[in-house]
């Protein structure tokens, strides 16, 4: 492609949507869907696009994973198989994006974040205790995480979202703590991701680096709001970021507008 396309001016918009995608997938995952179509729109193409995006998120994701260890919302120990297992994910749903349409995806996203944003509405508590399990962790780490691992692999956008989800819907976690959760794994399925696609030769450095920089700017700042959030207010900026996503999904696809 031509580089000559990211002047300075270009460059400087695309820092500042990381560091806003950065300190937005932090609180409330989604950031994948402020920096992609920001990528896309400079000419580069969806794969490009895809392994550049994965590149510069992943610091992203570890400075908010790292951040939550060190205020213990979250420990290594409890998280490390997850992770490993996200990563594993992750990793194979990479591998399998390089030979299928990306297009195809763009369906599936607007359903997913439908439902999502119906549920955090309709959930049916917000408090700090958690409420009974409804899968064994044993099952969960072996099925849901892996799954949303591969989705975040093959493209990825709200996939911390779905993280968060599945750790309140099927562990019965309270939000602050599936959060915490989702940060670590999701750093996991990022870092597995780029693996694969700097195999593939689909990162440009240039950007991602720059991005890199946005994103761990956004999540340091992120992190600290989100031990001190109210759940309440945790839960209702998760819910307006799924249904702009799907606004703005909307208008990308062409059914609005």
């Amino acid at each position: 492609m031509d580089f000559s396309i990211f002047t300075y001016d270009m460059m400087m918009i695309l820092f500042a949507v990381a560091v806003f995608a950065g300190f937005i997938d932090t609180l409330a995952g989604g950031g994948g869907l402020i920096t992609i179509p920001a990528l896309i729109l400079t000419g580069m193409p969806p794969l490009l696009a895809l392994g550049t995006n994965k590149f510069q998120a992943f610091i992203g994701s570890g400075t908010a994973s790292l951040m939550m260890i060190k205020k213990k919302k979250v420990t290594f120990s409890e998280m490390k198989y997850y992770m490993l297992i996200a990563f594993i994910g992750s990793a194979i749903g990479t591998v399998a994006v390089q030979f299928i349409d990306v297009e195809l995806l763009n369906f599936v996203v607007p359903l997913v974040l439908l439902l999502i944003g119906i549920y955090f509405i309709f959930m049916p508590k917000a408090s700090e205790i958690d409420v009974k399990p409804k899968m064994s962790e044993t099952t969960y780490k072996y099925t849901a995480v892996p799954f949303i691992g591969f989705y975040d692999g093959m493209f990825g956008p709200g996939t911390g979202s779905f993280l968060s989800l599945s750790a309140i819907a099927l562990r019965g976690k309270e939000l602050i703590k599936a959060t915490a959760m989702a940060k670590t794994m999701n750093f996991a399925t990022n870092l597995g991701s780029v693996v694969i696609f700097l195999v593939y030769g689909q990162v440009l450095f240039t950007i991602g680096i720059l991005m890199m920089i946005g994103q761990a700017v956004g999540a340091y700042f992120a992190s600290h709001f989100l031990v001190k959030i109210n759940p309440l207010h945790l839960r209702i900026l998760v819910i307006i970021m799924c249904f702009l996503m799907l606004v703005k999904y909307s208008f990308q696809m062409g059914w609005v507008g």
